[in-house]
């Protein structure tokens, strides 16, 4: 069974026939699969021209290996695992400067081929990473976006006893000032949503309202004028975009994270006067995968409270349209299998 994106904030449940893996492939039971934004704008219509209208989206999975292809020596059936969902080309100036996760033909299995909301999906090995056996498949779910979050913490090259400014307290916001508190810093999170907000606080995060005031003057406030090290805009708002240059501190990173919809007016005069940095933060590496997995095995980081909801896979409409304009939910899982 297959739940394929059919246009007009729609889904259809198909039978499907299974993809034997071939040479280089392996064959996974699906067992759940989280809904991110990226599949919120292809439920919206805004992506059909890249993804059509019969279509298997969904790549925030874990499963089980079912079946291996020819030449595949590493994984064997029965390994829980997750997928880094990135073809590369291997041969464009991006791959040759080891830099694939983007690749200038970058393929992004779920929306340029098919995904994980059906039960059996049958991907290239090299996107397979294996689990630790004793992990819950329902957090393994959320190692993609815990690698997300990782890669930009890599990326902002957090230290110990930085402070640490997210815009933005949805999953990535979240899941980013959570890696970054582990790593040391003080993580504040920047959000409107009271619910959002308290979520934060459970997880023993700081946090900003910005309807209580300019988040550039609240940071300096609390940091004796000293400003953030590091501020990740994840909000993709142009409140956002104008905070991340007020709050930060003289020699202060950004680490853009949120896509844009349009491309927004940016204070480029602060850059020259505090010789601030911009650093773009895109997708993952494999080992920001490996980092997201040990994480959550160790329990040093709590995704547990992320995660709002489970819906079935013949409830995948009602789910995607429970989201639209839900500003309270956080992660919604598909359980697409047996999940166990």
């Amino acid at each position: 069974m297959a739940a394929f994106y059919a246009g007009q904030k729609s889904f259809r449940l198909e039978e499907v026939v299974p993809v034997a893996p071939g040479p280089g492939e392996v064959q996974i039971d699906v067992a759940y699969c989280g809904v991110c934004g990226t599949d919120m704008h292809v439920f919206h219509g805004d992506m059909d021209a890249r993804v059509t209208t019969h279509r298997i989206i969904g790549h925030e999975m874990s499963g089980v290996i079912a079946a291996v292809g020819a030449g595949v020596e590493h994984i064997r059936t029965g390994q829980r695992v997750v997928v880094r969902p990135l073809d590369h080309c291997g041969d464009c100036p991006a791959c040759r400067a080891g830099h694939s996760h983007i690749c200038h033909n970058l393929k992004f299995l779920g929306l340029d081929s098919n995904g994980a909301f059906q039960q059996k999906w049958t991907v290239p090995a090299h996107t397979v990473h294996v689990l630790p056996q004793n992990l819950d498949l329902k957090l393994a779910a959320m190692v993609e976006p815990l690698a997300v979050a990782c890669h930009d913490v890599r990326r902002g090259r957090i230290a110990a006893g930085e402070i640490a400014l997210v815009i933005g307290g949805g999953p990535i916001g979240m899941l980013i000032a959570l890696v970054a508190a582990h790593a040391g810093a003080n993580a504040i999170v920047a959000e409107i949503n009271e619910n959002r907000l308290a979520i934060a606080r459970k997880l023993e995060l700081e946090t900003i309202n910005p309807k209580d005031g300019a988040i550039g003057p609240a940071i300096m406030a609390r940091t004796d004028g000293r400003g953030a090290d590091v501020v990740f805009e994840v909000s993709g708002s142009q409140a956002g975009v104008e905070a991340m240059t007020a709050a930060a501190a003289a020699r202060g990173r950004i680490v853009m994270v949120a896509i844009n919809n349009k491309r927004p007016p940016v204070d480029l005069f602060q850059f020259f006067w505090r010789e601030l940095e911009m650093l773009g933060a895109r997708v993952y590496e494999p080992e920001d995968y490996n980092r997201a997995i040990e994480l959550l095995e160790s329990g040093a980081v709590d995704v547990a409270p992320l995660i709002t909801d489970i819906r079935g896979l013949d409830e995948i409409e009602q789910a995607f349209t429970g989201l639209e304009g839900n500003s309270n939910a956080m992660k919604t899982l598909i359980q697409v299998g047996a999940g166990t």
